[in-house]
């Protein structure tokens, strides 16, 4: 089984910066891409950034210029560096890995629990 725990999130004012940090855990092959969505109250969950395993990154444009994606492969991990935070990024962050099984060699979705992110004076 995989596991995905993400940390990072919290209160911070407009303007300001947070970096959120998933890590996988369990028996798997490889990891192909992993990203970072969000859910805002009342909205459906949105994909932020996402980025390969060769290191490509995609970005909502909302956050293009702002958010920065990055991933360790011998940690397996995905970071997402978030600065010039407004309200409307208000939202809960899931973080969401493609993972390959050495079972099947077959990909599977996996997600994180989510974590709170608040923009606000």
């Amino acid at each position: 089984q995989v596991q995905l725990v993400e940390s990072g999130g919290g209160l911070v004012q407009p303007g300001g910066s947070l970096r959120l940090s998933c890590a996988a855990s369990g028996s798997f092959f490889s990891i192909n891409v992993m990203g970072w969505h969000r859910a805002a109250p009342g909205k459906e969950r949105e994909l932020v950034a996402s980025i390969t395993d060769s290191g490509e990154p995609n970005y909502a444009d909302s956050v293009k210029g702002r958010f920065t994606i990055s991933r360790d492969n011998a940690k397996n991990t995905v970071s997402l560096q978030m600065n010039s935070l407004k309200p409307e990024d208000t939202a809960v962050y899931y973080c969401h890995m493609l993972v390959r099984r050495a079972t099947t060699m077959r990909n599977y979705n996996y997600w994180g629990q989510g974590t709170q992110v608040t923009v606000s004076s």
